[in-house]
């Protein structure tokens, strides 16, 4: 396993130094790249040594294989860098490097590889309280966990400012555990085919109108996302106008019929289906060829949708996990277990739809993922790290290592 650190300007930089060391005894191999303020803390020589690699300062200076005269294929550093490594660790990442990476900022060594990498990445903060509490600081910090970047807790205590709380850097052998972990689990869903529904259904009037609901499709499109992340081959079925996900096959829907049916046609390849989709209960029965003019009252006749689900559970091979979701806003355990068992799931998860600032068409979301025996709460976080916790749960159920949670 190959993980870079990046060393951001701040007093904690030192601790970095124990960061290496701690990777390296689990069997990690360490490079370092260093901002110019990093420099100020502690120098590359140390981390050179360290590691027994060149220390990335700067997008400018020339690497050793430039500068060799040998003959051989040119490259551009920071690009296959970001090429390599399994992922990337930046401690201490101060308030100033989370801005920059929050602005998708590329002007030195460490932001431009950031960006230029599709390995995991996580940081571990470190700063003044105040700048730790700092709403910007923490809106910076919300927008890159929602691209998937993992934060590593801060701790609190006494800091080098001679103030005490929060924002103090993590203990390095927390954040080498930490990296260990993800790099476990990067990977873990290399042998799966999921097939993920996304976006709220949009079911015709007549050519202008629909009925629909206020699914955004982000709850979806994100654990599309974080399961291609780790290694899944993924199959998004969407009725969202949201960008496509790297990594995934895409098919754009519209109505629950079309969903369905796209659905039942990749059902034989799926080992693992996830309906986070928000589909319409109803239908217009007989829609208008030409748009309704507004004459006075009007009656609509609704007839039922397709259960998605339910005709998933019928025909799904013995092999193929079923995870639903429902959106409620009463009583959502009570009333997501009964469903659960209703339709045949396996798991379920449940969102309470009611909780302000959560769910629909919001970036952070709450719930609790259950089975016939378990429920495992899901803290409010972003919809990127909640996608990373379903994930982890459904590889739990696969595994048969979920633990009841009374």
């Amino acid at each position: 396993m190959n993980v870079l650190v990046g060393v951001a300007g701040g007093v904690a930089a030192y601790k970095a130094a124990e960061l290496v060391r701690a990777l390296q005894n689990r069997g990690v191999d360490v490079q370092v790249a260093m901002t110019r303020s990093a420099e100020e803390f502690i120098r590359p020589l140390t981390f050179a040594a360290l590691t027994g690699h060149q220390v990335f300062t700067s997008l400018w200076k020339p690497s050793a294989e430039a500068t060799s005269g040998e003959a051989g294929p040119f490259s551009i550093e920071h690009i296959a860098v970001a090429q390599q490594i399994d992922a990337l660790v930046i401690a201490p990442a101060t308030a100033n490097t989370i801005a920059r990476l929050a602005h998708g900022l590329a002007d030195d060594f460490l932001t431009t590889l950031a960006l230029a990498t599709t390995a995991p990445i996580l940081l571990a903060p470190a700063m003044n309280v105040n700048m730790w509490n700092h709403p910007a600081t923490q809106a910076n910090l919300r927008t890159l966990e929602s691209r998937g970047v993992q934060i590593v807790p801060t701790g609190s205590g006494y800091l080098a400012c001679g103030m005490t709380g929060g924002g103090r850097l993590a203990d390095p052998e927390v954040i080498a555990e930490a990296v260990l972990q993800r790099l476990l689990k990067t990977k873990d869903l290399t042998n799966e085919h999921i097939l993920i529904t996304a976006g709220g259904t949009r079911e015709p009037i007549d050519p202008v109108r629909f009925l629909g609901n206020r699914s955004s499709g982000k709850m979806g499109h994100a654990l599309a996302e974080e399961a291609a992340a780790r290694g899944a081959a993924v199959t998004l079925v969407t009725a969202s106008t949201l960008a496509a996900p790297a990594g995934c096959t895409v098919v754009r829907v519209e109505t629950a019929r079309q969903m369905m049916h796209a659905v039942l046609d990749h059902l034989p390849a799926t080992t693992i289906i996830i309906g986070a989709a928000a589909v319409a209960d109803f239908r217009v029965a007989e829609v208008a060829g030409s748009k309704i003019r507004r004459n006075g009252p009007l009656t609509l006749e609704l007839e039922p949708t397709e259960d998605i689900i339910a005709r998933v559970v019928a025909g799904r091979s013995a092999n193929t996990l079923v995870v639903a979701f429902a959106a409620e806003t009463d009583s959502p355990e009570q009333n997501g277990r009964a469903k659960l068992l209703r339709k045949g799931a396996d798991a379920i998860v449940i969102n309470d739809v009611s909780l302000p600032g959560l769910g629909f068409d919001s970036d952070s979301n709450a719930g609790i993922f259950l089975t016939p025996t378990v429920s495992v709460p899901l803290p409010e976080s972003s919809k990127r790290l909640m996608a990373a916790r379903i994930l982890d749960q459904t590889v739990a159920l696969r595994t048969c290592s979920l633990e009841p949670v009374l």
